[in-house]
């Protein structure tokens, strides 16, 4: 299956096998997503999917939530194409010593960049564990993708989840390039502020596009504040497809109740290269 012919890259998506997740953390993606627990997201059902031209794809370390993707399962998939694919570790900062697992990552693993979500991860953004793992990511350079918004897990951290949250890293770390992963949401505003304050933070809209007024409102807001330019595409693969969320983009696009500088955006989001922004 090949991706809708605009769409050139995916800065967000998942694999895993189902080992990998615990029986509370299958109860509560059921309940949310009726069946989602049996969703495929092995590699094999990636490497069919709907992938475009380059893909990041995203380990997870959340023992916390029951969700843990290990650094060298997404090693040995993105090995297999790395013309194409691309792997991000994931380091929960208060269970393992950010500089070993960092250095593991990318010197043994080759992986680059890192995926964070304090919130599933139950950690302090805030706190002296974190600023320890960012302050290994800025010495390699590494983008962060950065779940910062709700959860669904019951055994999730809420109060650690608001995109503004993110405005304290961005000021001590101006060259860390970080991706706000699902536009914030329900913080959509909250994370456009930082964005647009930020030239250096960026948010995807991978896990909205199910919300067509959501999807809008984002794409109307960024354009009002002038950051438009730094939203990425990306699916959250296996939750949604390229096609899925192209054809939610290309709604906008043509939605003649909406300004002509905001369908003008969602064309452009549409276009752009999303991967090669974060200097890949």
């Amino acid at each position: 299956m090949t991706a809708p012919a605009s769409v050139r890259s995916d800065v967000h998506t998942h694999i895993w096998a189902p080992s990998h997740l615990s029986g509370a953390f299958r109860v509560d993606l059921d309940r949310i997503r009726p069946g989602g627990a049996a969703i495929d997201a092995s590699p094999e059902a990636h490497r069919a999917s709907d992938r475009p031209e380059r893909t990041i794809v995203v380990a997870f370390d959340g023992a916390h939530s029951g969700l843990e993707v290990p650094d060298h399962f997404v090693a040995a998939y993105v090995d297999q194409d790395r013309e194409r694919l691309i792997g991000y570790c994931s380091v929960n900062p208060v269970a393992r010593d950010p500089r070993d697992a960092i250095t593991r990552a990318v010197d043994e693993l080759g992986l680059r960049g890192v995926k964070i979500a304090p919130t599933y991860q139950a950690f302090d953004p805030l706190g002296p564990e974190a600023f320890r793992l960012y302050e290994e990511i800025a010495a390699r350079e590494l983008p962060v993708l950065w779940h910062q918004g709700a959860a669904f897990v019951r055994n999730s951290v809420l109060s650690f989840a608001p995109p503004r949250l993110i405005d304290d890293v961005a000021r001590r770390f101006p060259e860390m390039k970080i991706v706000i992963a699902h536009a914030g949401s329900p913080w959509p505003e909250e994370c456009l502020a930082v964005v647009r304050k930020h030239p250096q933070v960026f948010a995807d809209i991978s896990g909205i596009v199910a919300r067509p007024s959501l999807i809008r409102s984002v794409l109307t807001s960024a354009t009002e504040l002038g950051c438009s330019d730094r939203l990425l595409f990306g699916t959250d693969w296996p939750f949604a497809t390229v096609a899925e969320v192209a054809t939610s983009l290309q709604a906008v696009a043509d939605d003649d109740d909406l300004t002509p500088a905001t369908r003008s955006a969602a064309s452009s989001l549409l276009a752009r290269d999303s991967v090669a922004a974060l200097g890949f």
